[in-house]
């Protein structure tokens, strides 16, 4: 036996069973995404705690270490790599960045490779000891700190040096390394507290973010836009259509106003009368030429209408209209809780927990770090200001507001 609602119709069931196993999908995806995030910070604080070298580490490296140095880290295959250009990096910071992105496995412009060997971490120094001689970067001379966040490059600057030199690692060693080298040189002006409190307060964040199930549809919410393919997102295209077309249209070809050069020249010119009307014209007033040549001149006479013609009157001003109340502004965006609409004003970085409930959103939408971007293919997404905008999703279309 067929389900109907109080309508008698079964489209609402079907609306309401797809609807809940779109909302289901993305959130096991974005829940998947925030537990990925909230183990690796809580791996990453276990480890700032228990942070800490080994002498043991050092036996067999073809450097000489200091008596009370150790070892934090090792890479055998690294690049030593120099900026063609001299530049002023920013000062080294005891932060930790948000989540890593996928890097791609490419040299920037202005940086050449001029070496290759092991690289060393500990907690004196970062060394790398290549085919061409040792190249040791102190942390008591280090003066600037840079990250590459599209290539697996990280560039230092140190007193005694002129040009600015870094290291190249393959993409997989990246992660670790950065945050080593950060609790390395952290560890040596006495600040690993503050990096502990930085990832307190990420995992605190990062908890306050984690998505909620959404509530379940039933088939008495369904709305009849549902029957138009696309649903909302045809209805608001028809609607910015509609205000567009004939603004276009005005623009094209706007219309003119009495008085303006523009309507004088679209007006035709009235023809000239054939006769004068003898009531019209005074003989007292008329130039009569003298004997000698020169006319008297009539006095001025005030015009006045002529038998059977209609008085001027005063053209009235124009009207002013009732001010009407603004509407409410959306520029596409479909209703919503959050006042979020596509016309402008500031950038979203943190949705509200239920915006998939009222926009449709990307499979892994809360493993973003961006603002809110609509994409071409309608989706919205949290990777508005990152390189790969809407990925997948025929790329970036407009940003949403707040």
């Amino acid at each position: 036996m067929t389900k109907t609602d109080s309508t008698g119709s079964t489209w609402r069931y079907r609306w309401a069973h797809r609807q809940n196993e779109r909302r289901q999908r993305l959130f096991r995806a974005a829940d998947e995404a925030w537990r990925r995030r909230d183990d690796e910070l809580r791996r990453l604080r276990t480890l700032a705690v228990s942070f800490h070298g080994s002498a043991q580490a050092g036996v067999g490296l073809p450097m000489e270490l200091a008596p009370d140095e150790v070892v934090f880290w090792t890479l055998p295959a690294a690049q030593l790599v120099e900026v063609r250009h001299t530049a002023v990096l920013p000062a080294p910071e005891l932060r930790i960045g948000p989540e890593p992105r996928v890097l791609r496995a490419r040299r920037p412009e202005g940086v050449r490779v001029i070496d290759a060997g092991l690289a060393v971490l500990t907690n004196r120094r970062l060394a790398l000891l290549g085919g061409r001689g040792r190249r040791d970067w102190a942390y008591g001379r280090m003066t600037g700190l840079s990250h590459d966040p599209a290539a697996p490059v990280t560039l230092i600057q140190v007193l005694d040096r002129r040009r600015t030199s870094g290291l190249l690692l393959a993409t997989g060693a990246v992660a670790d390394f950065r945050f080593t080298l950060t609790l390395a040189f952290a560890d040596a002006i006495e600040q690993r507290a503050a990096v502990v409190a930085e990832l307190d307060e990420l995992i605190d964040e990062h908890a306050a973010t984690r998505p909620q199930r959404p509530a379940i549809l039933t088939p008495a919410q369904a709305r009849l836009c549902a029957l138009v393919p696309g649903g909302r997102r045809t209805l608001a295209v028809a609607a910015a259509l509609a205000l567009i077309l004939p603004a276009m249209l005005v623009e094209a070809n706007p219309p003119t106003r009495a008085g303006s050069e523009r309507a004088a020249a679209a007006t035709p010119a009235a023809p000239t009368p054939t006769a004068v009307p003898t009531s019209t014209v005074t003989p007292a007033s008329t130039a009569v030429p003298t004997s000698t040549g020169s006319p008297n001149v009539a006095p001025a006479v005030e015009a006045r209408p002529t038998a059977g013609s209609e008085p001027s009157r005063e053209r009235p001003g124009p009207s002013r209209g009732t001010p009407q109340p603004p509407a409410e502004r959306r520029c596409g965006a479909p209703t919503n809780p959050f006042g979020y609409d596509f016309c402008g004003g500031q950038r979203i970085r943190r949705p509200a927990a239920g915006v998939c409930d009222w926009f449709e959103c990307v499979p892994d939408f809360w493993s973003g770090q961006g603002w809110l971007v609509q994409c071409r293919d309608g989706a919205i997404s949290r990777t508005g200001g990152q390189r790969d905008v809407c990925a997948g999703h025929q790329g970036w279309r407009r940003t949403m507001w707040t």
